[in-house]
């Protein structure tokens, strides 16, 4: 579904990629795995055309991304959860749901807000409550759930679970196992690994904006050496 090639991206003079390469077929879970600073949200940033790459390539379902505005990446399929939720704090818990509400693809069973309320209970209670007032968790599974009401075929979240107190990273990670159970593709960076390994199907390690490692959540499991040297544990 999602093939990255010799990606490479700068920000002015300086080279934040080096060739990434990733593969993500449909209805795999995969992970973006590495410490701060390493290549993970620009991969995600030039996946999206929020950045834009200097060379190499980005297909999904066939289609070439380089070079494609960040809206018609969006329209193809492509649902982002953006790192710092970025919720629109002058709408309503409900009004940042039905701003992003739409069905390019002709999807016969649409996410709705009445799905996204059973994936999150906790929502349905904040229908009038301003997005800035909202909890950091609250937010996050607003994020998510504004992603879905757009209908992708690939859902991607760029720190997860990040600042969440425990109980409610269970309930994202919980949500997301639903999500993947129902066929959907996702593509995740979080550091969470006990629960990436659990949802997972393959891994991508980055360091300094190459990939240096990538196998299933077994391999890595397996892998003390790669654990250690990039992910710090």
């Amino acid at each position: 579904m999602l093939v990255l090639d010799k990606l490479t991206t700068h920000y002015g003079s300086s080279q934040a990629l080096f060739g990434v390469d990733l593969r993500l077929e449909a209805g795999q879970v995969a992970t973006l795995l590495g410490r701060n600073g390493m290549g993970k949200t620009t991969t995600i940033n030039s996946i999206m055309g929020i950045v834009k790459p200097s060379g190499g390539s980005i297909t999904f379902d066939g289609q070439e991304l380089v070079g494609q505005a960040s809206f018609k990446t969006a329209n193809l399929g492509l649902g982002l959860v953006p790192e710092g939720r970025q919720i629109f704090p002058n709408l309503t818990m409900m009004e940042n749901l039905i701003a992003t509400a739409s069905n390019h693809l002709g999807h016969p069973d649409p996410w709705t807000v009445e799905k996204v309320f059973a994936l999150f209970p906790e929502l349905e209670t904040r229908i009038s409550s301003m997005g800035n007032l909202l909890s950091g968790g609250e937010q996050q599974m607003l994020a998510i759930g504004r992603a879905l009401m757009t209908n992708p075929k690939l859902l991607i979240l760029d720190e997860a679970t990040e600042g969440l107190a425990p109980l409610v990273r269970q309930k994202i990670w919980h949500a997301l196992s639903e999500i993947a159970a129902q066929g959907m593709s996702i593509l995740v960076v979080d550091k969470n690994l006990k629960d990436l390994l659990r949802i997972a199907d393959r891994h991508f390690v980055i360091q300094r904006g190459r990939v240096e490692w990538q196998g299933s959540s077994a391999e890595l499991e397996a892998n003390d050496e790669v654990r250690q040297k990039y992910l710090g544990f």
